[in-house]
């Protein structure tokens, strides 16, 4: 899921790493169905290290519907900067997801499909759109939590590096995520490694690329429902934009921080 660096799904291992206080008051069974909602505000919106917003803000929230079977169904959104689609015509990113999790012996598989959507005026000859499967497997040791995660889109025609007339490209994404919540305090640390193998117009604009790795390292803070994070976001990819109106480019793969702040309903 093309989430910033620090995350919903981040934030989430974070918390899954807290350990529990105990609670001697009964609590109701949980529902069937549950709906979860969040709303952020990030100062960059990186996807696999890569900025999609031209190193500004973006606006983002998302809303998942959980059935107590594991099957869940989520629509996360996002602002984005024209570039991200080849026509130049994207200004919000839109992803469809459906999965299924299950726990075995504390460990979590998750796998489902998600679709990307930009919603634009149609720019003929050019393709945005496509869709990825997804799995990852996680596990959490005492305040510690790992999760590994592969992602793997099939040649498409929005995965070409030539619009017009290039050959269509497929592209898989290895990541290890990690968490640490400090006992006894709101604070949490995370650690973010992967690769990308094959070339992609919304990975990296070196034609014939062979792949590129991202990381970061950050923390987070909540309060009650709101969370805040920092994280430096580095890869050893190169991404130029033109600037509007100048002669200059931005590498919008190189190293920065990120601030997000984060409010969960």
């Amino acid at each position: 899921m093309r989430f910033s660096t620090l995350s919903l799904g981040a934030l989430l291992l974070a918390a899954s790493a807290t350990p529990a206080f105990a609670d001697d008051a009964p609590t109701a069974p949980p529902p069937a169905v549950t709906v979860n909602a969040t709303a952020a505000v990030v100062s960059d919106y990186r996807f696999r290290g890569v900025s999609q917003t031209d190193k500004g803000f973006a606006l983002q929230g998302s809303i998942t519907v959980t059935h107590e079977s594991g099957f869940y169904v989520t629509a996360w959104g996002s602002s984005v900067s024209g570039y991200v689609v080849a026509g130049g015509n994207a200004r919000q990113e839109i992803d469809l997801i459906g999965g299924y999790s299950k726990t075995f012996d504390g460990v979590k598989l998750d796998g489902g499909v998600l679709y990307y959507f930009y919603p634009r005026d149609p720019t003929p000859g050019v393709h945005s759109d496509f869709f990825e499967p997804y799995f990852d497997v996680s596990k959490t040791f005492g305040p510690v939590s790992a999760k590994a995660t592969i992602n793997y889109a099939p040649k498409q025609k929005a995965l070409r590096l030539d619009q017009s007339t290039g050959p269509n490209h497929d592209n898989v994404y290895l990541a290890g995520d990690f968490a640490a919540a400090i006992p006894k305090t709101p604070v949490g640390l995370t650690a973010h490694i992967g690769h990308s193998f094959g070339p992609s117009w919304l990975a990296t604009d070196t034609f014939g690329n062979k792949g590129y790795t991202d990381w970061a390292l950050g923390g987070t803070v909540t309060w009650k429902q709101l969370t805040f994070g920092v994280s430096y976001v580095d890869t050893d990819a190169h991404f130029e934009y033109a600037i509007p109106g100048t002669t200059k480019f931005h590498n919008l793969a190189r190293s920065g921080a990120v601030f997000s702040l984060t409010a969960a309903f």
